[in-house]
């Protein structure tokens, strides 16, 4: 009964949470991880752990994957060197911080303390994804980027320190470089070759629902893939949510579209918000079973590192940009320079979640001797605590996005209306040829370009106060709407009155469920 109890009170704590949040300026995430740490004050949820193998194995590809099919492969290769360079060369300088800091002033063994610094080197895309509502494009395109990319830098890390601690692994040079180059190149390539299948498969389906089935399994399929030869399953999951997204608008239907995004964006709300649900569970349960020292001096030492890995990222983005612009001084780069002030965001957007969680809870309890793991309770306890701290920061950013005073972004709004007025100009272009090919009368031709006109004479009178088009447009949608309702209430009373069965409501209403979808999304930019 307990998996059960778990279960309804995760739903009750992200509704809650979730309700909260739309009424104050709190971000969601920092509720569901104080949700999670006054469930764990119940003596009998206390025992309610997550294995780690779920959250590595289940959650993070899940959650990888739909990031990575929804966000810009364009803006990740227009900051590609930004990219690349915080995927991996800050993530060691913030492990190798912590762990310099862990050995020298907490007094852990180089191996415990590179365990630490690789589980919280690498930022949580989940988290970040809280930020796309209230930034420009470019910048939550490159976090995202980042901690969609960091996660196999900071594995390969954490496998080694793991290894080394517990006698299975030998350092060495040639080591390294080898794991470091099969981790990256054979993540890619085991998600480009799934992410290749997943499209050979699927351009062949004209069923939704097994179509829906097959992208369900594409991502767990190329972690899997890159496991079997000790790849980085998390990079395999990025390339293959990247090459999909390039390919699956040429052959997804607007059936399967209509099925697979609802899904996906409940599924990974769903997932993402029981992950900080966790991080509270966990945070209260370390504190519990701490042994190895005072509960004092872990608290000490947990504000320590959480000062060292937001401190770390501070001097990198107060730094590299300037070495950066010495070496390169091209016109092009000096048009995507941004000034020290906008930069604030981008150095307290470094969260921490989903990955140091996963790694933290899966350090080994003993070693190859069988002594125990050293310091694992304290290290478990720092890294719970500098999770909760880094996610204190969203508590921040709506004044620092203030004081960056970052540039109006309405190029996601320009570029709507481009190709509004470009697929409609193509659709008109055809309409004669098209109507020719399938033996459309005239009639019907006049009344379809007609119709087209008058979207082109919309979509061209955008953000035109007063328009005449516009507010007949606003008029006749509002009319819609209300007799959509009258029809809905019409169909539930024939039901109530037993002249139509539920299964024809059901198809019926599905049918209006439609018309209102159309009516209701805004066809224009807000």
């Amino acid at each position: 009964m307990l998996g059960l109890e778990m279960v309804v009170l995760l739903g009750i704590a992200i509704v809650a949470c979730g309700a909260l949040a739309s009424r104050y300026p709190i971000a969601p995430a920092i509720l569901l991880v104080v949700a999670g740490v006054l469930i764990g004050f119940a003596p009998s949820l206390r025992a309610a752990h997550l294995p780690p193998e779920v959250i590595l194995l289940v959650f993070l590809p899940a959650l990888l994957f739909w990031e990575s099919l929804t966000t810009s492969l364009r803006e990740i290769r227009n900051n590609l060197r930004v990219v690349v360079l915080t995927s991996t060369v800050l993530v060691v300088a913030t492990a190798g911080a912590v762990a310099t800091t862990a050995h020298h002033v907490l007094g852990m063994s180089w191996g415990p303390a590179w365990v630490l610094g690789a589980a919280l080197a690498p930022t949580d895309a989940t988290a970040v994804g809280v930020l796309a509502r209230h930034l420009p494009r470019r910048t939550v395109t490159t976090l995202r980027a980042e901690s969609l990319i960091n996660d196999g830098t900071a594995l390969v890390i954490y496998g080694l320190a793991v290894g080394v601690t517990v006698g299975e692994e030998v350092l060495t040079g040639w080591h390294v470089t080898w794991l470091v180059v099969l981790s990256y190149g054979g993540g890619l390539i085991a998600g480009a070759l799934v992410g290749l299948l997943s499209w050979q498969i699927r351009r062949r389906m004209n069923d939704p629902m097994l179509e829906g089935i097959a992208i369900f399994v594409t991502p767990f399929a190329a972690f899997l893939a890159a496991e079997a030869i000790e790849a980085s399953g998390v990079l395999a999951v990025v390339a293959c949510g990247l090459f999909l997204s390039q390919v699956a608008p040429r052959i997804t239907g607007a059936a399967t579209r209509h099925l697979v995004v609802p899904f996906w964006s409940l599924s990974t709300t769903m997932l993402s918000s029981a992950l900080f649900v966790l991080i509270g569970l966990e945070a209260q349960s370390a504190f519990r079973a701490l042994s190895s020292t005072t509960m004092a001096r872990a608290l000490l030492d947990t504000l320590l590192v959480a000062a060292v890995v937001i401190g770390v990222r501070w001097v990198w983005t107060y730094t590299t940009p300037y070495l950066i612009r010495a070496v390169d001084r091209r016109p092009v780069q000096r048009e995507r320079r941004v000034s020290a002030r906008q930069r604030t965001v981008t150095a307290t957007a470094g969260f921490r979640g989903a990955v140091s969680l996963a790694a933290i809870l899966a350090v080994p309890r003993t070693v190859d001797s069988g002594a125990p793991f050293p310091d694992r309770d304290l290290i478990v306890l720092i890294a719970c605590g500098v999770i909760m701290l880094s996610l204190l920061q969203a508590l921040l950013l709506p004044a620092i996005v203030r004081f960056a005073r970052l540039p109006s972004d309405t190029s996601v709004d320009e570029e709507i209306q481009l190709a509004e007025v470009l697929t409609l100009d193509a659709a008109i272009e055809a309409i004669d040829d098209t109507a020719t090919e399938l033996g459309v009368g005239e009639i019907v031709t006049t009344r379809v370009r007609h119709e087209l006109d008058k979207q082109r004479r919309l979509v061209e009178a955008t953000g035109a106060d007063g328009d005449p088009l516009v507010e007949h447009h606003d008029q006749y949608t509002s009319l819609s709407l209300a007799l959509l309702a009258r029809r809905r209430e019409a169909l539930v009373q024939l039901r109530d009155e037993r002249r139509i069965d539920d299964i024809v409501l059901r198809q019926v209403q599905a049918r209006l469920d439609i018309e209102e979808i159309r009516f209701s999304r805004p066809t224009l930019p807000e």
